[in-house]
């Protein structure tokens, strides 16, 4: 029977490992997709590439600590919880998956856990505040950071960096695959600035994916490795290759949604993005906090998105020698021959263009979806652990 449960075990993990690789697909490379810089498929290979990476080198550490630190004791680790526990997670994250909104990883594995601790009495609440306090602040920050360079830094960067992605309806970083070897080749219409900017989006990427594979291999098998039952290597090796498989399918609808839905985004933007975003999850994964990948990046791509729909821009006025801070909406009301506000008494009506930055209800199903799935498996395991008696807990 054991070994029964072993086997449902490790299928279940596969199939949260399975929608991992759908829901962190998206935030490392939705930008440079949305950007047309490389196409969905290369996305998927990079992003299988660097996720095992990362989960070989730095993610043991993240394991540890959902698979030991988060509870008292691993003995309520049985195989019966493992699979309910996982179940829960990958069930939690197939919906939002098909909504095409890229969930938390980390949140969700994190509930059903703690889910398992707290019904048991052997939640360790020091861990979980820590954890918790981070996933509150580090959205936060990227939020604001991208917000704030949107808003007042954005068309100098974009000036310095003058690249706006493929200007033909073919990528601009492709793989050329009729030689013996393959090798990378670039659009006609790029020039060397632009291909520098392509690789430079698409290796921050990379490190997104790399920074993933070091916080979200847990997810997938912390509650497995927390029995004894199978060795580290094994279950990073065997969830990496369920993430593969939903790299390369429903990793397409995530892509979808935060390279193109949410704001448009040109590849000095997915630049900024990628910077953000994967800097914070790097920092977290470095002090060994289950980081928030999915809502970080989701949060620094509205913020730039909402930053860039007010942010202001500087006009001189001639027959009084003075300079004037207004914002881009307000510039196109004094067209129209409008009363322009003052610089923070901005109205939404000021801005009558900013839906072809920023929109407002995808980022609402989005945020929607991003606590709902959390929630979906941190109160589904609780309520199974403390009132269905074959867990004997």
């Amino acid at each position: 029977m054991t070994e029964v449960l072993l086997i449902v075990g490790i299928l279940v993990a596969m199939f949260v490992g399975y929608n991992i690789g759908g829901a962190t697909t998206g935030p490392a490379f939705g930008p440079a997709v949305g950007a047309n810089v490389i196409t969905k498929l290369m996305a998927a290979a990079l992003m299988s590439i660097f996720f095992f990476l990362g989960a070989v080198t730095i993610g043991p550490n993240v394991v540890t600590t959902l698979g030991e630190d988060l509870v008292h004791t691993t003995e309520i680790f049985t195989m019966r919880s493992n699979v309910a526990v996982l179940f829960f997670i990958g069930g939690a994250l197939f919906v939002g998956n098909y909504a095409g909104v890229p969930a938390s990883t980390s949140m969700t594995a994190v509930g059903a856990i703690a889910a398992l601790g707290l019904a048991t009495d052997e939640l360790a609440w020091d861990v979980l505040g820590e954890i918790a306090v981070w996933w509150i602040v580090a959205p936060i920050i990227g939020f604001w950071v991208g917000g704030l360079v949107g808003r007042y830094f954005y068309p100098q960067i974009n000036a310095w960096v003058a690249i706006e992605g493929s200007r033909g309806g073919s990528p601009m970083v492709s793989v050329d695959r009729s030689s013996t070897v393959p090798r990378l080749q670039f659009g006609e219409n790029a020039d060397r600035r632009e291909i520098t900017g392509a690789l430079v989006v698409v290796g921050i990427g990379c490190m997104m994916a790399f920074s993933s594979g070091t916080s979200n291999i847990a997810n997938a098998i912390a509650p497995i490795y927390g029995t004894g039952d199978v060795d580290m290597l094994t279950l990073i090796l065997i969830g990496s290759a369920a993430v593969t498989i939903g790299c390369f399918t429903i990793a397409r609808r995530t892509m979808e949604t935060l390279g193109n839905d949410i704001t448009n985004l040109p590849l000095t933007a997915a630049i900024v993005v990628a910077v953000i975003s994967s800097t914070i999850v790097v920092a977290l994964s470095w002090i060994g906090i289950p980081a928030s990948f999915v809502v970080i990046a989701t949060m620094s791509i509205i913020g730039l998105g909402w930053g860039r729909a007010t942010r202001t821009t500087t006009i001189s006025d001639v027959r009084q020698g003075e300079e004037t801070r207004v914002s881009v909406g307000a510039l196109t009301a004094e067209e129209e021959g409008e009363q322009a506000p003052e610089i923070g008494e901005e109205q939404p009506e000021d801005i009558p263009k900013a839906s072809d930055l920023f929109d407002p209800s995808t980022t609402a199903r989005v945020i929607l979806m991003q606590n709902v799935v959390p929630i979906i498996s941190t109160v589904g395991a609780f309520l199974t652990f403390r009132f269905v008696p074959i867990f004997g807990f």
